[in-house]
């Protein structure tokens, strides 16, 4: 049972967000460069009360890891290159845990603000989740694609085509890291394609501090590499997020 599909047992509330560490519609193209599906629905870092810091979701309460801007001065340089990348590179939505929820199915399961109902093979009906990249509530799954926070292309470009085909597969369904994948609208997620930070960054303004932790969060876990252009949009995002926290476990 991963690590995720345990935290499926209770609905997760709109202001949880774990920003330690992040899609495709059955049926329906997934963007990022292609396209993908969506899981996972979260709210921007909460407003300090007086005298106390905010951090960004995930981050212990006494705001104890890493500032956005230290976090982003550890990811490793690099150039990016797509040479070789296909999609299907990586092996998307596998049954990790054989309970008959797939790995778009446990994170609805998990991000769903109202539990949906769990039919045979994992269909689900109802429910209900906030896409926290436009701030839009939805009342059905079939509205959300499940989005890589760092696209498979971007990761590809950044150190996973030296990957083998397991680390691909383990990296493009990655439920133990709460923030790799998360549910949102198609809309943005098709949006964002594969388009890294600076070049796309989600609509709403509460999302951006929550974004770029996620973001990081996930290049640190797999310690994929930033280039020059990338780095110096996380770096203008963090300037507006000086209380957000990184919190992050190498990917084993």
């Amino acid at each position: 049972m991963t690590a995720r599909s345990l935290a499926t047992t209770a609905p997760i509330a709109t202001a949880l967000l774990i920003a330690s560490l992040v899609g495709c519609n059955p049926g329906v193209a997934e963007p990022e460069s292609d396209s993908k599906p969506s899981t996972a629905a979260s709210t921007s870092a909460s407003s300090p009360a007086s005298g106390e810091k905010s951090a960004a979701p995930g981050a212990p309460a006494d705001g104890n890891g890493l500032a956005l801007a230290d976090a982003i001065a550890k990811i490793p340089d690099g150039v990016e290159d797509r040479t070789g990348y296909e999609r299907d590179s990586f092996h998307l939505w596998i049954d990790a845990d054989h309970d008959s929820c797939d790995t778009r199915r446990e994170v609805l399961i998990a991000e769903a603000v109202k539990a949906p109902e769990k039919g045979a093979r994992c269909a689900l009906t109802g429910g209900e989740w906030l896409s926290y990249y436009d701030e839009v509530t939805v009342d059905a799954a079939t509205k959300l694609d499940i989005d890589h926070v760092v696209p498979l292309a971007e990761a590809w470009d950044s150190g996973a085509s030296k990957w083998d085909a397991d680390r691909r597969e383990q990296y493009a369904n990655d439920l133990t890291a709460e923030r790799s994948l998360v549910a949102v609208t198609a809309k943005t997620n098709r949006s964002k394609a594969d388009r890294d930070p600076a070049e796309w960054l989600p609509p709403a303004d509460s999302a951006q501090c929550t974004y770029g932790s996620d973001w990081v969060a996930t290049k640190l876990r797999w310690k994929l590499t930033a280039d020059t252009k990338e780095r110096a949009a996380l770096e203008k995002v963090a300037k507006n997020c000086p209380d957000t926290v990184v919190k992050y476990q190498v990917a084993p």
